[in-house]
Order: structure tokens, then sequence, then C-alpha cells
């Protein structure tokens, strides 16, 4: 993962996200998803191997799309794993260092945290609105978007990538991120005349777009 994208995310990458017709907060894991109490306290003591690193790092991005509905047991585990680490960048730094699931989940948040942070940018969102004047429908983002854009409409893509994340449907996760990078790089240079503070937004969904299409591809997905 390039560490330009992961740096200008904000701190809170696992929030309550809204899309268009229900919240993160409704989500639950499948049955049999969780975390492994003695692993996550091998971790904490920094006693494990390189194999159940592997395995933990499956679990913990297995459940980073149900931060809001985990029971209480599983959000303490996660908050100590959180706190160990350092902060939720610096987990997903951490899980990057794993292929497959991992990784990959971990580029996905980094792109769900770069949507936050333009989402409310006066300048971004007139960039998005004039693009969608002429093609209503971005590549790839059909059925993803409401027909009005405004400062949720990024927000939107992030729960939507979100949502195939737990419901396991990584294939179209990747598909929604790499539409919604290729959108705002499009939009870019509108958005740098407006405002010549996200200047770098373009370079960001640049480098996010082929991390993520190395993760995807190494994951099989």
């Amino acid at each position: 993962m390039r560490e330009k994208p992961l740096s200008k995310i904000g701190e809170e990458l696992l929030r309550l996200r809204h899309g268009l017709s229900r919240t993160s907060e409704h989500r639950s894991p499948a049955v049999g998803f969780g975390i492994d109490s003695e692993l996550a306290s091998g971790f904490l003591d920094d006693n494990l191997s390189p194999q159940q690193q592997v395995q933990l790092a499956h679990e913990v991005a297995g459940m980073l799309p149900f931060h809001w509905s985990q029971t209480n047991s599983y959000a303490s585990v996660m908050s100590q794993i959180m706190n160990h680490v350092g902060s939720q960048q610096k987990l997903m730094r951490w899980l990057d260092g794993f292929p497959g699931l991992p990784r990959l989940t971990a580029r996905l948040y980094v792109v769900m945290g770069l949507l936050d942070e333009f989402s409310d940018r006066p300048a971004v969102v007139t960039a998005l609105r004039e693009f969608r004047e002429q093609t209503p429908v971005p590549p790839g983002l059909q059925g993803c978007l409401l027909p009005e854009t405004d400062d949720e409409t990024l927000a939107g893509l992030a729960f939507r990538i979100e949502e195939h994340l737990a419901d396991q449907e990584m294939d179209k996760a990747v598909e929604i991120a790499l539409a919604t990078t290729d959108f705002l790089r499009r939009v870019a240079p509108r958005a740098t005349e407006l405002d010549p503070s996200v200047d770098d937004m373009g370079e960001l969904m640049t480098h996010s777009q082929q991390d993520i299409q190395d993760a995807a591809a190494e994951a099989g997905s």
C-alpha cells in the first residue's frame, strides 16, 4: 500500500455509514465469524507465530464491516487490538502486510477513508455535480447513486463498498471502489480549478486504484 493515500485519511475509518436505505448498524456477521480470543491474547502479548498472525489478520478483516454491530466482547477485543497497534491507520497498515482478504480489505478501507475526507469539500461536490450533468450515471456505478449530488454522495459510495464487504461480495466491493476512484480521478482537474487545496485528489485516486487492483489480483477477486 502506498503511504500517501494512507496518510491522507482521517483516524476515524470505522464509522457508522449511512446508505441509501439502511445503515451499517443493522448488519450482523454470519455464523462462524469472530475473533479467536486465544489468538487475540497472543497478539497482545506479541507471542503469535507467523501462521497465527495470518489467521488473526483474516479474522480481524472479516469483522471490520460489522464494527457497529459486534457484541460487547468482540468490540472489546477489537478495541484492544486497535490500541495495541496504535491507531486505525496503523491497523490498516498491519492488515496490509497479509496478502488476500486482509490486504484487500485494508486498501478498500483506505479508499473509504478518502471518500469520507473529500465527501463534504464544496469544490469536489461541485465538480461531481457538473460531471453528472453530462454523465448522470458514471461507468460502473449503476444503482449506487441517488439523482441528487451533494455532500452525502461519496459517503454513500463508501457505504456501498462496506456493505458488499459485509456480505462477503468482494468482487462487487472492488468494482465499486475502482469505479469510484475512476470517477474522482476524472473530476479532479475541475475540483482543483475550484479549490487548489484538493490538487492531490487525482494522484491519490490513481494510487489507490492501482493498490486495489494489485491486491484484488493477488486475492483472486
